[in-house]
């Protein structure tokens, strides 16, 4: 794996192509969390009553940040992605000057973890103007670290399904079957104590279990067992994820 300071250049590319589009994506950003907050944390929360004597939206803020930043990223790695090496051509554009293939992949995963970090920091924004705020002010900037490790994570992730992709249409069977069921399976929206026993091995086998786990202990200054272990669970599957994904998008754009 060769990778510089050309990442950076990389970046910039995006965000220069974005600052075109910044106004409608940033409104698409702002309603999805204004949507989760009211829908599930007000409405739902009226019938979920107090979760450790806390409010719902106390539980349920932490797991969105980390669901958020996940789908930005993923949705960014594959689609946007995708559109750039096929449609666009960019890569072919990229790799034909001192930029790497590795350089453009590392890049892109970049920004895709920058976009789940701007969809999950407009989150937190509204979280906190609804009144709900971490345990202690250090912890937001905690969250926001994390959430830039959960974006590389699953941006590396959808990129590996993007290195094999040969339309569109592939990826709904990473959203479909890969990505819904971790949003609904993870401890984003309800804790999974109630789940059966099956189930819950399952969820621990789920990346965005772990991420969520880290974020609502983070949030909430409740320590929770095993979170050590999560930690490093998360950074392992990040390196390993992000290190697959180079090699496999490089056999694709060098052949």
């Amino acid at each position: 794996m060769s990778l510089s300071y050309r990442i950076a250049y990389v970046f910039l590319r995006n965000l220069y192509s974005y600052k075109r589009f910044v106004l409608p994506t940033f409104l698409v950003s702002l309603v999805e969390p204004v949507f989760y907050l009211v829908t599930f944390g007000i409405g739902m929360g009226a019938y979920m009553g107090a979760f450790g004597g806390k409010p719902y939206l106390d539980f349920l803020v932490p797991g969105v940040l980390a669901s958020t930043a996940m789908m930005s990223a993923s949705f960014e790695c594959l689609y946007g992605t995708f559109v750039k090496i096929v449609h666009e051509r960019v890569y072919d554009s990229l790799v034909a000057t001192p930029v790497s293939a590795d350089d453009a992949v590392a890049g892109d995963i970049a920004w895709g973890s920058f976009r789940g970090l701007v969809s999950g920091g407009l989150m937190m924004i509204v979280a906190l103007i609804m009144g709900v705020v971490p345990a202690a002010a250090w912890r937001a900037a905690v969250l926001v670290v994390f959430m830039v490790l959960v974006g590389v994570l699953f941006g590396s992730l959808a990129m590996i399904v993007t290195s094999v992709s040969p339309s569109f249409d592939f990826f709904n069977y990473y959203t479909e079957l890969v990505i819904t069921p971790m949003l609904f399976f993870s401890g984003v929206f309800f804790p999974l104590d109630n789940f059966p026993a099956w189930m819950k091995v399952l969820a621990e086998f789920l990346p965005l279990t772990h991420a969520v786990r880290i974020s609502r202990a983070v949030f909430t200054g409740a320590t929770a067992p095993g979170l050590g272990w999560s930690l490093a669970l998360v950074v392992a599957i990040t390196a390993a994820a992000f290190l697959v994904s180079i090699r496999m998008m490089r056999k694709r754009l060098i052949k």
